[in-house]
């Protein structure tokens, strides 16, 4: 197992440890991580995962003697909602939640953000674990303590700062995803290397037939290096006030093209656009040269991944959604941008004409 420590500035307390590994959910250290201090436990699941994995984890965290319940929420992205954050928060008062229970999100990213917002608020906060049984959620939402839910106008736009206690990353559950949820991990894991790790690029491009097959020790690396990225981002700017920000690459369109789609596009598919998206600014923008551009396109046309933005899409509706984005500062959108595969920066310089001649020649 790999253990990778996310180290931050306000509280030793607050830090804690990313375990990565096969297996992950049998092992005992999930059950003693939560024995001490905690009169019970609640795994937050949904209607997907709960089949595959909610009476495992329930069967190790009866070990600790403590009373443990399942709380399961629809699966799908309209469950990441006030309404679903309500009604779990009204469950928990059913069961006797105190604040010395234990939330385990187990299950994505919306699994995750909803269970970590409850914690955040229910009773003025409580302690949470994450299990995140999809790629995406291993590399990205279930690391740095960033919790929300979507609004109509929006993505994430109400949420919290708060981190969990544990992260526990179990490679075996990749087995059991389709080929898209696969898909919307590879397409973080590309940003990963897009605005970190060019080292990381470069295997994403030799690798390319081992991990499609999702050869397990080659999974291990793509995960374990993605966590190490973003741990070292976070225990720098916890909060997203300036260098957080770059882990926004191709995000500020990504998230537009998925609320314009009605999330019709998963978040892998409308961020694999958006980088495109933001490598075809930088290029026009003279940052880019012409060969790392191809590369990147390249790199996500290898994984099947969308590079345009499909019929029916309106230029207008997209621009708006981008208005709302909740990293724009005084009504100004900040553009993550790339100079090189490795080397991103962060710019509200990009004129709208050009945003819009971008979206243009992506819907072509």
């Amino acid at each position: 197992m790999e253990r990778i420590r996310v180290n931050l500035e306000k509280s030793v307390k607050d830090s804690y440890e990313i375990v990565i590994g096969e297996d992950v959910i049998d092992r005992a250290g999930l059950t003693t991580k939560v024995k001490d201090e905690i009169d019970r436990s609640v795994i937050v699941t949904d209607s997907d995962v709960n089949p595959l994995y909610g009476q495992r984890v329930l069967e190790r965290l009866k070990e600790t003697t403590r009373p443990v319940d399942i709380i399961e929420i629809p699966a799908g992205e309209s469950s990441k909602s006030l309404e679903t954050v309500l009604g779990v928060a009204r469950r928990l008062v059913g069961l006797s939640a105190s604040r010395k229970s234990l939330l385990i999100a187990l299950g994505g990213g919306v699994v995750g953000d909803v269970t970590g917002f409850v914690a955040s608020i229910y009773m003025r906060s409580i302690p949470y674990i994450q299990i995140p049984t999809t790629l995406l959620a291993q590399v990205d939402s279930s690391v740095g303590g960033k919790t929300g839910v979507d609004l109509p106008e929006g993505k994430n736009l109400v949420g919290t700062f708060y981190q969990p206690k544990a992260v526990y990353i179990d490679l075996s559950v990749l087995k059991t995803l389709s080929d898209k949820d696969f898909g919307n991990g590879l397409a973080e894991i590309i940003k990963y290397s897009i605005i970190a790790n060019h080292g990381l690029f470069e295997l994403l491009e030799q690798e390319n037939a081992g991990i499609k097959k999702r050869d397990i020790s080659l999974m291990k690396t793509l995960v374990g290096r993605s966590c190490k990225i973003k741990a070292g981002i976070v225990e720098m700017d916890e909060r997203e006030s300036d260098l957080r920000r770059v882990l926004n690459f191709g995000h500020t369109l990504g998230h537009a093209l998925e609320a314009a789609s009605d999330y019709g596009l998963s978040h892998g598919e409308a961020v694999a656009i958006g980088m495109v998206g933001a490598a075809m600014i930088s290029r026009k923008l003279n940052h880019l040269d012409k060969d790392s551009f191809a590369r990147i396109v390249g790199l996500i046309k290898s994984y099947g991944l969308p590079t345009t933005i499909r019929a029916g899409m309106e230029t207008a509706q997209i621009t708006s959604f981008m208005a709302t984005d909740k990293k724009a500062v005084g009504g100004q959108l900040h553009f993550v941008l790339t100079k090189a595969i490795g080397v991103p920066f962060v710019t509200p310089e990009v004129p709208s004409g050009v945003v819009v001649e971008v979206i243009e020649e992506l819907k072509r």
